[in-house]
Parts: structure tokens; sequence; C-alpha cells
């Protein structure tokens, strides 16, 4: 039986561990970066006054140069959970989403039906919400797909693309495709490439006038001093911005390596998880758990297991060594 307590996301550490017990647990249900990006803990914060609004512009102008935008299509927002759920609700009406994928995006739009990507034809001319590079398969789109899925949005239908995982794929983004003449709106993460989760930032990119609509559902202060802070100077620091994303494309070919070893056909492309299929993805799940390594298991898919980075060559030996060959 596929262990639900652990389906519905990634990092339940507590409850694995007042479930199973131990205490030197391995993390890998998450797509987060176990590298995270070091200078977070020393970068000055101003704990005692509100969050500055010329500070925030200053900062979604940083990570607009990062996504590769203007300035003016970007809202910082406080997570990409929130960014999602606050555009679904502004944009609310009949559409799609790429089934299977995070579930957020089921339930962000009321009239919302699922849809696979050999059927995407069929929700032409009607809002589709879909994630590139995608969770929990990690399927990639290139460019020309992705803007043939937005040309056959018509005139009525909205693209919303969630780029959460884009960060390890510049080449793959439309962030530069959005401005006010076109029905395109993208989401992007700040804490899974740059390791910071618990930061709570995000970003939506959008026609200005969207954009308006987002900022007064916002109110004043959206997000905090701290995320303010920390994400200026992180998507300012090209130096390593650039160097881990050849780190993950690195560590993800060593996962990928152990993993066909012990005989596991490997899927995906986002270097931050990989996902398997296996006779019993909840049984292969409870084997690692009981071995004190957390993964993520599916409820509506009970072969699958998702598989993150496990962030040294010492975790990925451990990894390897607790997983049982299949086939």
């Amino acid at each position: 039986m596929t262990p639900t307590r652990w389906t519905w996301h990634g990092g339940g550490l507590s409850a694995a561990r007042a479930h199973y017990g131990q205490d030197d647990w391995l993390d890998l249900s998450t797509g987060i970066n176990p590298h995270p990006w070091p200078q977070a803990d020393s970068t000055p914060v101003d704990w005692r006054g509100l969050p500055d609004e010329q500070a925030l512009r200053a900062m979604e102008q940083a990570a607009a140069a990062h996504f590769g935008c203007h300035a003016d299509h970007v809202c910082a927002v406080p997570g990409t959970e929130v960014g999602l759920r606050l555009a679904g609700a502004l944009l609310n009406g009949t559409g799609h989403h790429l089934t299977a994928t995070y579930r957020t995006h089921t339930e962000m739009m009321a009239g919302s039906s699922p849809i696979g990507m050999d059927a995407l034809e069929q929700a032409d001319g009607s809002t589709l919400i879909l994630a590139n590079p995608n969770n929990p398969d990690g399927l990639l789109l290139n460019r020309a797909a992705l803007l043939d899925v937005l040309a056959r949005r018509g005139e009525s239908g909205w693209l919303m693309l969630d780029e959460a995982f884009a960060d390890g794929h510049p080449g793959h983004s439309l962030a530069d495709m959005v401005d006010d003449g076109r029905r395109l709106v993208i989401f992007r993460s700040f804490g899974k490439f740059f390791g910071l989760a618990g930061l709570r930032l995000g970003f939506v990119l959008a026609p200005r006038e969207l954009i308006a609509r987002l900022r007064a559902r916002l109110g004043a202060w959206p997000v905090s001093a701290a995320a303010i802070a920390i994400g200026t100077d992180a998507y300012r620091d090209r130096t390593w911005i650039e160097a881990m994303r050849v780190r993950l494309v690195d560590e993800a070919a060593e996962l990928d390596a152990g993993l066909v070893a012990r005989g596991y056909a490997v899927k995906g492309a986002c270097p931050l998880f990989r996902l398997i299929e296996c006779d019993d993805g909840g049984a292969l799940f409870e084997h690692l758990a009981r071995h004190a390594i957390l993964t993520r298991p599916f409820e509506g898919h009970p072969r699958w297991l998702r598989l993150g980075l496990p962030g040294s060559r010492d975790a990925l030996a451990r990894f390897i060594a607790a997983l049982p060959d299949h086939g």
C-alpha cells in the first residue's frame, strides 16, 4: 500500500522520525538543491523596520535580469505556491492542467480538467497549466514546443507556465516572451535552485495589468526583509549560479549511474530530482525508510518513486548501498 502520509509533498522528516524512528535521516524527498547559496547567513537583514519598497523593486530587478525579462513584468510573492493560487483565482475559468504534475495545478483553477501530454491539441484555444521541467517526471520541453503551445491558446486562453525548476535550463525558459501582448504567465521559484526553500520567495511574470492586480491582492509588504536582502544578493551572484548549474548536472549524472547499476531506468532531465519506476513504489519507499532514507512516493502512481540529489559522495554511496537491485 502506498504510504499516503508522504505523497502530498516532500520534506516530511518529522513525521518520518515519529513513524520510523532513527535520527540520522537522508532526505531525498524534495527537489531542493542540497547545496544552498552560501552567503545567506552573512547577508545583512534589517529585522527592526518594515520591508523597504525600493529594496523590493531592486530585488525584482535582479530577479528579472536573471530570468531575462523586464522588471515591470515581475511580481515577488511569498513562495510559488501562493503565486500559483493567486494567479489562478484572478484568471479563473475553464481550462486544462497537465497530468501528472503538481497537486497545486489541479486546485488553482476551479474549472480546470486534466489532460495528458499526448492530447494537448484538445486544449487548443483554452487556458493550459503546465510545468517545464515537469514534476515529477522531469519532462523538459524545448522553446519551439513551448512557443507552439503558447500560439495554440488563441485569443481567449492563457498559458500558465510553471518554471519552478527552470534555473538549471535557462535556454528552455519563456521568461523573455512575457509582455503585455501575450497571454502568458510564468511562475518562478527562488528556494529550489538556491536551496533556501524556507525563505518562501517566488515570482509571477505576467502582463503589467495582471501584475497590478496581483500587487493589489498581495497588499503592502508581500515578502519579508530577509527574502528581499538574500534574494537580491543571490540573483546577482552570477559566478555561483553558473558554477552551480554545472555541479548539479554532474551530480545528477553520478546518481543516474548508481541507479542504472542497480537496474533502474531513470526518467527526467531536471538535475534536482530523478524519477524511477519499479514493481511497487510504496514497498521501495518503506524499504528505504527503514534505512532512514526519505523519498517521495505517489498515491496515484504506485510504481513511481522520486529521488532528490543526495548532496555528497558519501550520501550517494549510502543511498545506493541501501537500494535493492531491480530486475
